[in-house]
């Protein structure tokens, strides 16, 4: 199936660079750009794309802005966001995830990992692996004391759905997670997506926040 990608970014350089490698795959379709948060929300109505590429600062409207509206529950139709970021990144990366986005990757990241990770992301995976993610994702949990008031959401979970969260939340792979637990990667899929629908989550960058800020996972733990 070809993933139809929609590029989103104030600098028409970058835009056209994205969309020239993108375009070479054979399985991806690059349906449009656009070059701030407002043109987003327009293209992603008329091209309706499996995943938008956002950047993060941009004028008329940010990319968080148009990510929380291109994710709006309410929303017909709901892309996934991919965040695009520097590594000077603040409180709008963290807000994201929040609001729904499947994770986030460093402009300055090679080639093959923008491909691989639009096809990650296409898939319904979050893109959480990188060790640079989980360390931000950390810096971004520290800064503020977990309210804890999601922590009666995981109640509903089992014991083993729990520690499948808690080891999601540190950044672990399904592969990782089930030689940490002894256990096979499909069955580690089937815990995930039944966490996802017991706790209401989007996927598996929702998850983290989530296991954050409820207390499940606390920072340098």
């Amino acid at each position: 199936m070809t993933i139809r990608v929609l590029i989103v970014d104030d600098q028409a350089m970058v835009r056209a660079g994205f969309a020239a490698l993108l375009a070479a795959q054979s399985d991806i379709d690059v349906v449009g750009d656009a070059a701030d948060g407002a043109q987003a929300l327009e293209a992603s109505g008329r091209t309706h794309p499996d995943v938008v590429l956002m950047d993060v600062r941009m004028p008329v409207m940010d990319g968080l802005e148009a990510a929380r509206r291109l994710l709006d529950p309410a929303a017909a139709r709901r892309p996934k966001v991919l965040m695009l970021t520097t590594f000077d990144v603040d409180d709008y990366v963290y807000e994201a995830l929040r609001a729904g986005a499947s994770g986030f990757l460093l402009k300055d990241a090679p080639p093959a990992d923008l491909i691989a990770a639009v096809r990650v992301v296409a898939a319904g995976e979050a893109l959480l692996a990188p060790s640079v993610t989980r360390r931000l994702i950390e810096d971004f949990a520290r800064t503020r004391p977990a309210p804890r008031r999601d922590a009666l959401r995981l109640n509903g979970l089992t014991p083993r759905e729990t520690e499948v969260l808690e080891l999601i939340a540190r950044g672990l792979s399904n592969q990782q997670i089930a030689e940490r637990l002894v256990l096979a990667e499909q069955t580690v899929k089937t815990h995930i997506g039944r966490i996802l629908a017991k706790l209401d989550l989007r996927d598996r960058a929702q998850a983290v926040v989530l296991a954050y800020e409820s207390g499940l996972v606390t920072p340098g733990q």
